[in-house]
């Protein structure tokens, strides 16, 4: 079994699914049935099989929400391939790194991403480029049409051997030394975490969740959404860009949502809307929070506003279990300071920097286990054995556990700014400014955000007699990082506080700038 056997189940052969049952659709626009979701995912599968796509190879997924996204990814499993999900908001620069460090074979990119992909087509090693085209930009010469994969039979690939433990995903994490870290998960991570979700929260044929985030993100498709398809349920896209919260609320109307996954900074859209009331929720059963804690005024605003709604606030990660834990709705009032206890098949311990496992209500390092702890990182041994040890993934997280086992989170071993839903190390962002010939020291913090919980913020020290404004600080940066890693605050300083061994003290930073 594998992750291909969530659409297979409508061949006639293993047919435990209603093949004519929504499985996607697109907010209230574009529908696919669970027979189309198949029938499309195997034409893209013989078509990657046809362009050389063999077990093991890469394939670089750098679409916006889409139907085809999910049709694509089904496609690879089901070659014993591994699909690399890619954040469509980094840079060229960023892209270059991913594609050459994966290996990516082939890269399926929207069209309106070209301006981006072009300058480095060169330089990767990518042996052909197929494009689906949106937003009226056609595809560029050096591309494949989407027509390439449309073309593929229909017919269910059933002579690769793949096994469990494969691996079927690589997706990138921002890292502590700079560059970001492939996390590596197996079909049978996959298939485990699904589990889990259903086992906890009851998913079933009946449930219609809504996924409100990027696709390259596991909190838009590895949490709720492949549980849901798992069950036979039917899973709803929000489109990319141009987030509105009045848009989502409708959706949930009027498709009748049962399950959402809503970031802090969108439960706070929500809780400000003034005709909220005048919504119909009464399919909707529970949101999901995670990322970041949900401040108490809104968890009371939302208990108040909706008393049948189920509010479940998550804890985890991609490398190690994306739900690792939950506070149940009934647990709120008393331990809404933690993030809950461990999901099934989950194991959560506190350790020092020995490994030596603490007494409850001691602040160490939380460390998971489960059969959704990621294989390891993509081409990095060390890295993959200094995080991933005897089966337990070190998280960089600092926590503690309460006499009751529920687990409460301190801060951040990692130095890692958590913006928008999206994670942002401060290394990444150093990197890029320290080039600036100007700069002679950077340091970036986070600092509070009303919105998006924290912001990046850059403290600068300039070579003696340099002249340099934030304007042209940001442009030399502009095409070398994501834009939601830019700092949004830049603070220019006569000298950075370090230690004897020349260590910033960052600690002094933020007690003087936040």
């Amino acid at each position: 079994m594998n992750v291909g056997y969530l659409v297979s189940r409508v061949e006639n052969r293993i047919q435990t699914i209603a093949p004519e049952k929504v499985a996607l659709k697109l907010e209230s626009n574009a529908t696919w049935t669970y027979d189309e979701l198949n029938r499309i995912s195997n034409q893209y599968a013989h078509a990657l099989r046809q362009m050389g796509i063999v077990k093991g190879d890469r394939v670089g997924i750098l679409l916006y929400n889409c139907l085809e996204y999910f049709a694509l990814y089904f496609a690879v499993a089901k070659l014993g391939a591994i699909a690399v999900r890619i954040n469509f908001r980094l840079s060229s620069e960023e892209f270059e790194y991913i594609l050459n460090d994966s290996g990516t074979k082939i890269l399926c990119f929207h069209s309106s991403l070209t301006d981006k992909i072009e300058p480095i087509k060169k330089s990767v090693k990518v042996k052909e480029f197929v494009c689906l085209e949106n937003d009226n930009i056609s595809t560029a010469k050096w591309a494949s049409s989407w027509a390439v994969l449309e073309n593929g039979s229909p017919s269910e690939i059933v002579d690769i051997d793949i096994d469990k433990s494969d691996p079927v995903m690589l997706m990138y994490t921002s890292g502590t030394t700079g560059r970001p870290k492939g996390a590596l998960w197996s079909h049978e991570n996959t298939l485990w975490f699904a589990n889990m979700q259903i086992l906890k929260w009851g998913l079933n044929e009946q449930s219609v969740a809504m996924s409100t985030g990027p696709l390259y993100h596991v909190g838009a498709m590895e949490d709720i959404s492949l549980s849901v398809l798992l069950m036979g349920g039917t899973v709803i896209l929000t489109s990319s860009g141009g987030f509105d919260i009045e848009r989502v609320l409708s959706t949930i109307e009027e498709e009748k949502v049962t399950d959402i996954l809503l970031f802090p900074f969108m439960v706070y859209d929500m809780l400000n809307v003034q005709h909220l009331s005048t919504y119909d929720f009464t399919n909707l059963k529970r949101i999901f929070s995670g990322g970041d804690p949900v401040v108490p005024w809104a968890i009371e605003q939302l208990h108040s506003l909706f008393p049948d709604i189920d509010f479940v606030q998550v804890y985890g990660l991609t490398e190690g279990t994306p739900v690792a834990a939950s506070l149940d709705p009934k647990d709120a009032k008393l331990k809404g300071y933690s993030v809950g206890k461990p999901m099934p098949f989950t194991e959560i311990k506190i350790v020092n920097d020995q490994g030596n496992v603490l007494s409850h209500g001691t602040v160490g390092e939380v460390c998971i286990k489960s059969p959704a702890v990621s294989m390891g990182y993509w081409g990095k041994p060390e890295e993959t054995a200094s995080t991933f040890i005897n089966g337990w993934c070190h998280t960089g997280d600092l926590g503690y556990l309460d006499e009751d086992g529920y687990l409460t989170i301190s801060g951040r071993k990692k130095d890692m700014i958590r913006s928008g839903g999206e994670n942002v190390y401060a290394v990444e962002v150093e990197d890029v400014l320290i080039r600036h010939t100007a700069i002679r020291d950077v340091a970036v913090i986070g600092i509070p955000d009303p919105k998006y919980i924290e912001a990046v913020c850059a403290i600068i020290v300039l070579h003696q007699d340099e002249v340099v404004s934030e304007k042209e600080i940001l442009a030399f940066i502009d095409d070398k990082i994501a834009r939601y890693k830019k700092p949004k605050q830049i603070l220019i300083v006569d000298e950075l506080p370090r230690t004897p061994s020349g260590k910033i003290q960052k600690f002094k930073l933020r007690e003087q700038f936040t």
